[in-house]
């Protein structure tokens, strides 16, 4: 009698024990080095450097519309702030409109909130203002009528400053507008480089703060430009602007022997 062979079922090929142990351990390093760089990301943004959106023409032609720039979060804290430096500030009370940030539905809002926590997508920008420093505390800022109407330079201590290296072309230092004022400790004088079109402590007076900006209030300083690609640039504090301004304890009078 003939026999046949018994067909055999082909079985499916099994991943042995080493090979699932394997996988399991890429999939275990993928997951530590995201979570890493999250974190890494996260600690960046919340003591180093912090990604800011500029969205209006009061900083041009230094900065426009669109701009994504980088911001120190070392000034001030472990450096000082200087006369000159662009300064990203939360709103001291009135400078800004009340702000909506877009409906992007409960998923896309909780990504965007997500990657704007870490540092991957630039901070809202519906409490922060940008300007430059131009007064320090105790520093005494002026443009009388005369300078304003003639479109005269501003003076800081008492020593004329030449702002052309920043200021928008066409534009006079104080805008057009007259000033006086002494920057009281642990405030800021601020001003927008576009003159005649920046609502900073010029205009500002009659909000919390008097038109300053408390030094608390600093996010930092920017320091880069970085988007779009054909506007990426260095922004380096203009010293030579206020080199020969004195401190403002140096400026003071001599007491009365």
């Amino acid at each position: 009698m003939t026999t046949y062979p018994v067909a055999q079922h082909a079985k499916s090929p099994r991943r042995s024990p080493k090979e699932q142990s394997g996988g399991l351990a890429v999939l275990k390093e993928i997951a530590i080095i995201v979570i890493s760089a999250l974190v890494l990301s996260f600690l960046i943004k919340t003591f180093l450097v912090q990604s800011f959106y500029i969205p209006s023409a009061s900083m041009e032609n230094t900065l426009v519309t669109g701009d994504r720039v980088m911001v120190s979060r070392l000034t001030p804290g472990l450096i000082d702030l200087e006369r000159g430096d662009i300064v990203v500030f939360v709103d001291p009370g009135g400078w800004l409109q009340p702000y909506t940030p877009p409906d992007r539905g409960p998923v896309g809002n909780a990504i965007t909130a997500g990657l704007t926590v870490v540092g991957l997508l630039p901070s809202d920008t519906g409490e922060h203002l940008i300007k430059r420093a131009i007064g320090l505390p105790g520093d005494h800022v002026v443009c009388d009528d005369e300078c304003a109407n003639d479109g005269g330079p501003v003076q800081v201590n008492g020593v004329p400053i030449d702002e052309s290296l920043y200021l928008k072309p066409g534009n006079s230092p104080s805008g057009g507008k007259a000033f006086d004022v002494t920057v009281p400790q642990d405030m800021l004088f601020v001003m927008g480089d576009h003159r005649q079109n920046s609502a900073d402590s010029r205009f500002n007076t009659s909000k919390p703060g008097g038109g300053f900006v408390p030094v608390d209030n600093v996010v930092g300083t920017a320091f880069s430009t970085v988007w779009p690609l054909d506007r990426m640039e260095w922004h380096s504090n203009p010293a030579s602007v206020f080199v020969d301004v004195p401190d403002e304890a140096a400026s003071a009078p001599e007491p009365s022997a």
